[in-house]
Formats: structure tokens, sequence, C-alpha cells
């Protein structure tokens, strides 16, 4: 257990130890690199040393820090996530890092509240997660603390698999852009640390480059478009594994818990109570791959957290929608058809798809105009058609994908092309309405609905419903919220 935090503080730390040894090395004085590395370790035991917790009746309570001491207690009724991560090291000494949230966030998505109970032995980690998440209602304010906080929890159902790591689901990882993303996060570092002027002056990019140039544009880029992609699907199938390899979702019908990672595992616990619906998420490439990935709208879990509110990842749409339906114990919310909104939003969807197209071949044209260059009539067409038809493309898929239903109890909503989201809301997780309206979208007799909830991203829209819809709409969702508007 002393062991973790002074190798952790070694790597995290490791490029100023790095540049302490070859400072020492070129001073001749090799020993700033064993002062540097001692520093870190006392630094590393004296953190453990001095961080101690306690799960009291009522609150948590958490004591950290040397020289500036830092106390941390909060309500347990407060908690909204426990989870539980193992890095390679921590699964090497049997440990574990429990982070506990409570959904208050301060800037940057950050939870204010949100502290770390680190290196703690992986065996005594299911008590105490069962402990935090147990049955709010049997604590009290009195009593002993030590029993109030491994008391056994309420009885629950039997737990039921929902979802289980498929091989075949690595297929869908390509369709992102986190290979993308490696691949320029990549060729940052390298450029940064001098490696990339290196490469681009070896002999073996110089034969490459002649290579390029010889077989023609058309081919180079066609070629290298290739390589990137090729070398990105592989990286997107490598983290796909290692992030969500031994994926298993259970629900014993008060907690869902997601356990995830081949090299760092991680074990995320959704309590019922505070869920709110489901985000299913379709972005355009994983769309046409016929996948999708679902999320759990909770209460005081944020949207931005990402991996806490994970349910499903990257997965087959059939899938997708059967644990979806599952998570909702309904399945009307994930099949019902929606409701379009008709012409005046068509209108809108092609209107801002067409205009900006038109400004970009407006902009070209006045550049070639200024620098006295002409395009080809054939590729002057080329491009015309290609921007009109891509235009016409996307405000229809925006347009197909735009609509709502309400369904007993629950709000559904669609919206998007590129990062479609079809979000199914509890009606009792909704605090609050907003119809608004643009300047636009009152001449075109439209308007947006705004739900705001406590859970998730905060608020889920309705976009560009007719406006004589707008209070109708949020009359059936929350009967005598728009009394007043709807008699107007």
């Amino acid at each position: 257990m002393l062991l973790v935090h002074p190798v952790e503080e070694i790597l995290r730390l490791l490029p100023v130890l790095v540049g302490t040894v070859v400072l020492g090395s070129s001073s001749g004085n090799p020993y700033w690199g064993l002062a540097a590395a001692a520093v870190l370790v006392v630094i590393g035991l004296s953190r453990w040393f001095t961080t101690t917790y306690r799960v009291g009746p009522v609150h948590v309570e958490l004591r950290r820090g040397l020289l500036q001491r830092q106390e941390l207690s909060i309500p347990r009724s407060r908690i909204r996530s426990v989870d539980v991560e193992q890095r390679v090291l921590h699964r090497l000494l049997g440990l574990a890092v429990v982070k506990i949230g409570t959904g208050q966030s301060a800037g940057a998505g950050r939870d204010r509240n949100r502290f770390e109970l680190n290196g703690l032995a992986a065996d005594s980690v299911p008590a105490l997660r069962d402990a935090l998440l147990g049955d709010r209602s049997a604590r009290t304010d009195s009593g002993d603390a030590d029993a109030a906080a491994t008391a056994p929890s309420a009885e629950t159902s039997p737990e039921i698999e929902i979802a289980r790591f498929d091989p075949r689901w690595v297929r869908y990882a390509p369709f992102s852009a986190t290979g993308l993303i490696g691949i320029a996060a990549v060729v940052g570092i390298a450029f940064q640390y001098g490696l990339g002027e290196r490469l681009a002056e070896s002999r073996s990019v110089e034969r490459g480059v002649a290579a390029f140039e010889a077989a023609g544009v058309a081919v180079s880029v066609a070629v290298l478009t290739l390589v990137v992609l090729l070398i990105a699907s592989i990286g997107a199938c490598v983290r796909y594994v290692l992030l969500y390899g031994n994926l298993r979702v259970t629900d014993d019908g008060r907690m869902l818990r997601i356990g995830h990672g081949l090299v760092k595992v991680r074990h995320s616990t959704l309590d019922r109570e505070r869920l709110r619906g489901v985000n299913l998420r379709e972005p355009l490439a994983l769309r046409l791959a016929g996948g999708a990935r679902l999320d759990a709208i909770m209460t005081g879990v944020a949207a931005e957290s990402g991996e806490s509110s994970l349910v499903l990842p990257s997965a087959p749409e059939r899938d997708v929608h059967r644990v979806a339906a599952q998570v909702l114990t309904d399945p009307l919310p994930v099949h019902v058809p929606l409701l379009a909104h008709g012409p005046a939003a068509r209108r809108r969807r092609y209107t801002r798809a067409l205009v900006p197209a038109g400004l970009v071949a407006a902009a070209v044209i006045g550049a070639l105009a200024v620098t006295g260059r002409s395009l080809p009539l054939p590729a002057t067409v080329a491009v015309a058609v290609g921007l009109l038809a891509g235009a016409c493309a996307l405000a229809w898929d925006r347009y197909r994908g735009l609509g709502h239903a309400v369904v007993p109890g629950r709000l559904v909503t669609r919206s998007g092309s590129v990062d479609r989201q079809r979000v199914s809301l509890d009606a009792e997780g909704i605090i609050g309405w907003t119809v608004r309206q643009s300047f636009f979208q009152r001449r075109a007799g439209v308007a947006t609905v705004v739900a705001a909830t406590p859970a998730g991203a905060g608020h889920y829209e309705v976009i560009d419903i007719p406006e004589e819809l707008a209070w109708s709409l949020v009359e059936a969702v929350t009967p005598g919220c728009a009394d007043s508007w709807t008699r107007r």
C-alpha cells in the first residue's frame, strides 16, 4: 500500500526527474537524479501517512495534507456517484481507487466535493461502496458510526446481467474520431520535442516524398489518406479493447453496475433512484455503420463526466436499444415513432445548410478574383455541385432526425445529424420549462422548448416545434405546468 504513492509521484513528475538527471550528468554531479527521486518518494509517503477518512452514519469525512491541511465532509445523502478504478500498479498490489462524487460542479465541469480514496485494499471496496450507496432511509443521526457504515443494505432483487462485451463490437471502434485524435497528438508531441524535424530530414522520408511527387497529387493524396485511416482504425480498435474489454452491465433493480477495462479497470455504480432517463447517441459515422452508444441521465452526474454515466460503448444499434429498454424498464420510449416538426422546420434545415455553403463558394470566388486566378470550368462545376449536394444531404438528414414524442411519464426528443442524440427524459426529473424564440424562429412560426433538469446536461431541447404546439407539449409532459399559457 505504501508503494503506490511514491511510484505515482515519480510517474506524475517524470519530466522533472528526467530533466534533473540530465542536468546532473551535464554538471558532473550524478546525485541530482537520486536526490530528486528521494524527494518524490518522501512526498508520496507523506501523502499516505497524512490521509485519513471516516464513514459515519451521516457524513463521509476526508483529511489530507501535511503543510496545507484540508478536511472535507459531505452528507452521505448527497453522494451521487461511487466509481472504483484499478490501474496496473493497483492491480498488482491488490489495491483500488474509490472516487466519491456529489454532483456539485464548480467550473470546467469539475466536481467540487469529489474526493478520492487512493490505495484501499481491493477486498474492502465492495462493502464500502455498498455502504456509501446503501439505503438512505436507514440512516440516522445517532448510533455507532462503524455499525452504520457497515450496515447491510436493503434487500434487492437478484442481479441480472443485461450486457456483456462482445468482441464483434470492436468493428465499430474505427467509426469514431479517437484514432485521428491520437495520431494528431502523437504528431504534435513528436514536433514539440524535435523528433518531427529529424524524421522530416531523414533519407527515408525524402525518398517517400520523391515517390509521391512522381506518382502525382491525386494518387499521393489517396494513398496518404488510406494510410492515415488505417493507422487511425488500428489505434481506435486497440483503445476500444483496452478501455471496454471485459465490459459487464448488471441490474439488481436498485443499482446498475458497469465494469470495464483490461489495463485500467473501472467500476461505476448508478443508483436507480437518481436515474432520470437515457441518452442514445448516434454520431454520423457510427450511425452509417449501424451502431450507437448509450449514456444514463443521472441526477448529480454531469454529462461532461462521460465515463461515470456510460452504460454501453459503441455497439450494434439493436443491442443498444435492447439495453436502453431494460434500463428504462419500458421499451416504448426507445421504439415510439416521433412526431415530425413540419414544413417550417424543414425549410429552416435547408436554409441553415445552404446559406453557409453559398458563403463558402462566394469566399472562394472572391479569393480567386483578388489573386487573379481562375479554376477550370469542370472543376468549378464539380465544386459547386459537391457543395450543393453536401448541404442538401446534411439538411435532409437533420430534418429526418428531428422529432419528439410524449409517452406516459416521459419526454422523448431527438435532433442532430453529425452528432445525433435521442433523449428519453423522465417527467419527474424536469424542474422547469423555457419556450424560446429567436427573431427568425418567430418569422417561421416555430419555437424551441427547453426542459431544465438537475441531471445529465442540465437541459434538453425540443428544437423548432410549431409554436402553437409548444405549451401543449409542456402541458402533456407535466400536467398543470402550462395552464396559464394554454388558456391564452
